[in-house]
């Protein structure tokens, strides 16, 4: 007996002929509410783990923590991942196995990669590799099934009751909505107090639920039999094929709407560190703000449904392509909110976190209009054995749009001079020159306590003015950077502090200095090679003097940085500094500094109470370093992407106009149809 007939006598094949719900349905929405639980809870907190958590994942820190710019690259790059292995999926559904069992059989490695995730740390692979390994195999399991998902939702509707697809994929949508709502709010609290393994490891539970509730629909679901010679077949029909790649025109400027939406889960959330963050009698943490998104998506579906759409219909025709159209000239107003939001930021000002509710509010009305129109859109567009694949079209714009973000992030940063001490070996007994590529240096052990990587300057020559030294610790851990210009930067850093802590008043309404202030403060001042160091301020405790350092060419890995933090005193009493008091990130710190030697833990619990904003006195802080820029930040980064969708949404008008569409559901009766195709198939083969 052959696969598809052994398949065809256990499960429907073909829609019921009935104008009511489809029985399957249920099934359908459990498993994408706790599916979306498990993606959207892991994605809540990935930006924050890398930056904050990764680099004290091991009993040892000895690398530095991400910066704000290559966290936001790995952050697109793994969801344009997640959005590329639909096309995968799709084949491979379309084609070979159905959508059944590939979403079961793919579902299965979207598990494995969880538990990778709630691994980190655990010997003996490293917490970066454990971080490698989760992240693919999430993105292969999630984004396989994601174009099989949606359209295995359509499939269950026949012509009796395709009036009711609409309704359905609003549900559909909601379901997706609450399971990220929920982990959301979750997952970053249970980071903050319980450490990355439960934060991801509660995500990979609620997939193997998801999983399980997908299995025990199996009866209930319509299971179109894949294409195989059929698929083939349309897909060499101009009449059919052609939808692909005029569908295609359409998403490629879909695909600058999510360059722009998935920063919610990157841009905005690092925005969110430098905002008052009590709000509504709450103090939100960073990454919990997106939390709103799914309940604005949840509150303005029936409004628009409803409301908004009957009304705009009664002035003129309210089309798949016009909705489109209008929710990419909405997502501008959604950046530039936060872009003059990031401008009170970078002038010192600290607004509350609030204001990214109504950029919420703006964004998600662009997404109702643009993400819910085009999952339908693709479905209805697709010839009947190619839904998967032009699902996975659709998917594939997500992918392109993190493409672009990933590689934006990518070319705004410069190398930076400390990479060259990452992972280096101080038990090696070579002479040989280390290198990266990009820097390269000579390590010198003379002291062992405190050994020095010599890296060599523009003029690659070793005992001139241009050379660096990299102080390193007995473990390798990257300490100070000096070279000729540190002592003129320390110099100019005193006049900025001196500024701060010479005004009336407390902490509370102390200043650094403006960029106008600060002009008669950097008066003449250079660095060691005649360049001028100027003066940036970057939210309202930190500012950044820069300089074009030793090659005199600004916006290189030769620049010269000392960013300058302040840890304000805290108006109230000094917090407890027993252990229950500090969060999991705190006490994994006191755990490696202290090297378990309990005389250090208290000096180090001082430590971190002072730096959360519980100390008595006031603290400044410098960090001198060589690269390690990012040439795009601020309010420049937030406008950078408003005048791209701008442009966008002016040239998508001529576009949809042209467009012509074509609605393809499928029929009570295809699986005869299909069963002729392929006995048609066995004879003439």
């Amino acid at each position: 007996m052959s696969t598809s007939d052994s398949q065809s006598s256990t499960y429907n094949d073909r829609p019921q002929a009935t104008s009511v719900m489809p029985p399957g349905i249920p099934y359908i929405i459990g498993n994408e509410a706790a599916e979306r639980f498990s993606f959207y809870g892991m994605k809540a907190i990935l930006t924050v783990f890398m930056v904050d958590y990764l680099h004290w994942m091991s009993s040892s820190s000895t690398s530095q923590g991400m910066s704000n710019a290559e966290a936001t690259e790995h952050y697109h790059t793994f969801t344009a991942a997640a959005y590329f292995f639909p096309v995968l999926g799709a084949l491979l559904s379309d084609i070979f196995l159905g959508k059944y069992r590939t979403i079961l059989y793919l579902s299965i490695v979207y598990c494995i990669g969880h538990a990778a995730l709630a691994m980190m740390g655990a010997p003996p692979v490293s917490a970066g590799m454990w971080l490698f390994i989760g992240l693919l195999l999430i993105s292969i399991g999630s984004g396989g099934i994601k174009p099989c998902v949606s359209a295995h939702v359509g499939d269950q509707f026949g012509k009796s009751n395709s009036h009711l697809l609409t309704k359905v994929y609003q549900w559909f949508y909601f379901s997706i909505n609450f399971g990220s709502f929920i982990s959301t709010l979750l997952t970053p609290w249970v980071l903050e107090h319980y450490g990355p393994h439960w934060a991801f490891g509660i995500p990979g539970v609620l997939m193997a639920i998801a999983t399980l509730l997908f299995w025990m629909g199996r009866h209930k679901f319509v299971h179109i039999r894949p294409g195989g010679y059929r698929f083939l077949q349309e897909i060499l029909s101009w009449e059919k094929f052609s939808s692909i790649p005029k569908l295609m025109i359409i998403f490629s400027f879909v695909a600058v709407f999510w360059a722009l939406f998935d920063q919610t889960g990157s841009s905005w959330v690092l925005q969110a560190k430098n905002l008052n963050q009590k709000w509504l009698g709450v103090t939100w943490l960073e990454s919990q703000i997106q939390a709103i998104n799914p309940i604005l998506v949840l509150t303005l579906i029936p409004i628009f449904q409803f409301l908004i759409y009957p009304a705009i219909d009664r002035v003129f025709p309210l089309t798949p392509i016009r909705k489109i159209s209008i929710g990419l000239f909405v997502m501008i107003g959604g950046f530039a909110i936060v872009a003059l939001l990031q401008e009170r930021v970078d002038a010192g000002g600290q607004p509350s976190i609030g204001w990214q509710f109504l950029a919420y509010a703006v964004l998600t009305a662009s997404e109702v209009m643009v993400s819910i129109t085009c999952l339908e859109f693709a479905y209805t567009q697709a010839p009947k054995t190619m839904k998967s694949i032009v699902m996975a079209v659709f998917l594939f714009s997500v992918s392109m749009g993190n493409v672009f973000t990933a590689t934006v992030n990518r070319y705004i940063q410069t190398p930076a001079a400390a990479s060259l001490a990452e992972g280096i070996d101080l038990t090696a007994t070579s002479t040989e020159p280390i290198t990266n590529g990009t820097f390269t240096g000579e390590l010198q052990q003379d002291d062992p306590d405190a050994p020095t990587l010599l890296l060599l300057g523009p003029d690659a020559k070793k005992g001139t003015e241009d050379d660096v030294e990299l102080i390193l610790d007995k473990d390798g851990a990257l300490q100070s950077v000096k070279n000729a210009s540190t002592d003129k930067f320390d110099a100019v850093a005193e006049k900025i502090e001196s500024f701060f802590l010479d005004q009336d008043g407390d902490d509370s309404t102390r200043s650094l200095p403006s960029q106008e202030e600060a002009q008669s403060l950097l008066a003449g001042a250079t660095d060691a090679f005649g360049n001028p160091i100027q003066y940036k301020l970057i939210s309202r405790d930190r500012y950044q003097l820069v300089s074009a350092g030793a090659d005199s060419e600004p916006d290189t890995q030769w620049d010269e940085t000392l960013t300058g933090s302040v840890e304000r005193a805290s108006t109230e009493d000094a917090p407890e500094t027993e252990t229950q008091s500090f969060n999991w990130l705190e006490r994994q710190k006191i755990a490696i500094k202290s090297e378990g030697d309990p005389t250090k833990v208290e000096a180090i619990q001082k430590e971190l109470v002072s730096e959360r904003g519980g100390g008595t006195e006031t603290k400044l802080s410098r960090d001198y370093a060589i690269g390690g820029r990012t040439l795009l930040e601020g309010a420049d980064y937030f406008w950078f992407w408003t005048k791209c969708i701008f442009v966008t949404a002016i040239l998508f008008v001529p576009v949809g106009y042209l467009y012509k569409e074509k609605a393809y559901i499928q029929d009570e009766e295809d699986a005869e149809h299909t069963d002729e195709a392929i006995a048609d198939e066995s004879i003439s083969t």
